[in-house]
């Protein structure tokens, strides 16, 4: 719990004000925005490429992996901090090792619980994810505070200080010790397209979860826009990305009665589903106030969305490929889901504004959960929930 806190603290401290800062330090909007899809296409590229390597070398604990890469990137957080004058090209680096290794070790701090889950372990997994979700709330709020008081430049400092907490306290997880040995005389792990080949289901699932996320993440990214559309000011933007983190956490405490009851995959079909209901009731909106009011979707769409998908994996992907399976299902969902949601949107909002991109993300949503409906409806062996 307390490292998927940290994560998301940290995750906010640097991507939720990553377009304000750039534009701060002088750089246009569409340098901005393509700082952003480096971000993005560095996690495409690092995740499987970790996940794979990791699947591949089970005897090295996965803290390992995720300590140095956070290590990394923290000296080329340092790095950003101290030379604020950069150029276009340091400040992309800078994005690829941030985007790179420390946005991509999530996935990879999934299967660290996800492992000692198989064993029996009792972590409440979709409880530590909620407590992220909280946390990321209450940073955002926090760090729109500190920027009016110490000025943008700030962000970076609480940033680097979050990413040392996260680094101690991902070292002090203790390594996995359980079934490795005995699963190296068992399947070999395959590439990440063998995978996605011999399991058609699967990759099913990851197109409907990448239309899906495709549809979801403008919701967020781009909430500021919904709610200057309807009259609302930057403090109603701060209370409205509050409320939206905050109502992922009630998730935690029903997720495994859900889950028992209707497996992961028709989770995913019902995440998609809300996701895709909280466009249409933004759309339905005519103030600032309604906008508020629609946040309490999040808690089954989104935030169902991360446990489920989490759970997914561990139940349909070969026990060899569950850490590139994790690393797969992000770059699918927050990573390509992400990036598109971004393109969808920006075209969209010059085009003809939030409504246009509203009426786009609930096209787009409703062909990613009728995809995750066709894979759960798919046959074939069902796996027993975790």
């Amino acid at each position: 719990m307390a490292m998927q806190a940290g994560f998301w603290a940290m995750f906010a401290a640097i991507v939720a004000y990553q377009t304000a800062l750039l534009l701060e330090r002088g750089f246009t909007n569409s340098e901005a925005g393509l700082m952003t899809a480096v971000r993005c296409l560095a996690g495409i590229v690092f995740q499987p490429l970790l996940g794979s390597f990791a699947d591949r070398h089970p005897h090295i604990p996965l803290k390992g992996i995720v300590t140095l890469s956070m290590v990394l990137s923290l000296a080329a957080g340092v790095w950003y901090w101290l030379c604020p004058a950069m150029g276009l090209w340091e400040t992309t680096l800078v994005w690829v090792v941030i985007g790179g290794l420390e946005v991509s070790s999530y996935p990879l701090m999934d299967a660290m619980a996800v492992q000692f889950i198989n064993d029996g372990v009792p972590i409440r997994y979709s409880l530590g994810r909620g407590v992220g979700s909280f946390a990321y709330a209450v940073v955002c709020v926090l760090l729109g505070l500190q920027v009016t008081a110490l000025g943008m430049e700030s962000t970076l400092v609480t940033h680097l200080a979050l990413v040392g907490i996260e680094i101690l306290l991902v070292a002090t997880y203790p390594p996995y010790r359980g079934t490795i040995r005995q699963g190296e005389r068992g399947p070999k792990p395959q590439s990440a397209l063998s995978l996605l080949k011999h399991n058609p289901r699967f990759t099913l699932m990851l197109a409907g979860v990448f239309l899906g996320l495709t549809a979801i993440m403008p919701l967020s990214n781009f909430l500021v826009n919904i709610v200057t559309s309807r009259g609302g000011t930057q403090a109603h933007l701060g209370v409205a990305l509050f409320l939206m983190g905050g109502f992922e956490l009630p998730t935690a405490f029903f997720f495994q009665k859900l889950l028992r009851r209707l497996g992961s995959g028709w989770l995913l079909v019902l995440s998609m589903g809300f996701g895709t209901l909280k466009a249409v009731l933004l759309l339905l909106t005519w103030n600032w106030a309604g906008v508020l009011a629609v946040q309490p979707i999040q808690m089954l769409g989104y935030g169902l969305f991360t446990p489920a998908s989490v759970y997914y994996v561990n139940e349909s992907v070969p026990a060899a490929d569950r850490v590139k399976g994790q690393t797969v299902m992000m770059v699918a969902s927050n990573g390509l889901g992400g990036m598109m949601g971004g393109v969808l949107a920006g075209y969209t909002l010059d085009l003809g504004g939030a409504n246009l991109m509203l009426g786009a993300c609930i096209l787009c949503g409703c062909a990613g959960a009728l995809l995750c409906l066709a894979s759960v409806l798919g046959g074939g062996k069902k796996v027993r929930p975790t």
